[in-house]
C-alpha cells in the first residue's frame, strides 16, 4: 500500500475508530486473487468485542462506498482485534499486557519468560517464574534491552473479570 494511501485511509478512518474508543493499530491492504483486502486491526484496554467489530465494519463501510479512498476495484473489508500472538510494539500494549506472561527477546541475544507487573516510561517491572520449586524473583528491564515481546498464552490464566468477581 503507497503512503499516500496509507496515510490518507488512516486519516479517515482514525476518528470512526476513536468514536467508538478504540486504537487504530493497524492498516493493510493486500491481493487476495483479483481483490484487495482492507485488514483494520483495532484494540481497547478492555479488549474488543465481536459485537463492536461489526458496527464498525458496517460504519467504515458506509464511509468507504462514500469516498475515492480504495479506488474503484473491488475490495474485501475485515475489521478485527488483535491476535494473542500479536507483538508487543508500543508501549500501549506492555500496559495492556500487565498481569500476563510474556517472552521478551532480549538485545543481547537472551530470551527471557516473565510476567508483566508494571510498567512505566522507562521500562518493566517483571516476576520470572521460579524454577524446580524455587520462589518467583522480581526483574526490572528497560525497553532499550528488549529487541522483540509476546505475549505467552496461558490456558490456566485467571481472567481480569474473574478476579474482580
Amino acid at each position: 500500500m503507497s503512503t499516500t494511501q496509507s496515510e490518507r485511509l488512516r486519516g479517515l478512518l482514525e476518528p470512526l475508530v476513536s468514536a467508538k474508543e478504540l486504537d487504530l493499530e493497524e492498516i493493510e491492504v493486500s491481493r487476495a486473487g483479483r481483490r484487495r483486502v482492507l485488514r483494520i486491526v483495532v484494540d481497547s484496554e478492555d479488549g474488543v468485542e465481536l459485537d463492536t467489530c461489526a458496527e464498525l465494519s458496517r460504519v467504515i463501510s458506509q464511509t468507504l462506498d462514500d469516498t475515492d479512498a480504495m479506488g474503484e476495484d473491488e475490495y474485501v473489508l475485515e475489521v478485527s482485534s488483535p491476535g494473542a500472538d500479536r507483538p508487543l510494539t508500543e508501549h500501549r500494549h506492555y500496559v495492556r499486557a500487565t498481569g500476563r506472561l510474556a517472552r521478551l527477546g532480549l538485545a543481547d541475544g537472551g530470551e527471557l519468560v516473565a510476567r508483566i507487573l508494571g510498567v512505566d516510561d522507562e521500562g518493566l517491572d517483571l516476576e520470572v517464574p521460579g524454577v524446580k520449586g524455587r520462589k518467583p524473583t522480581a526483574r526490572r528491564i528497560a525497553f532499550g534491552e528488549i529487541a522483540k515481546a509476546r505475549v505467552e498464552i496461558e490456558f490456566n490464566r485467571k481472567d481480569k473479570k474473574e478476579e474482580e468477581a
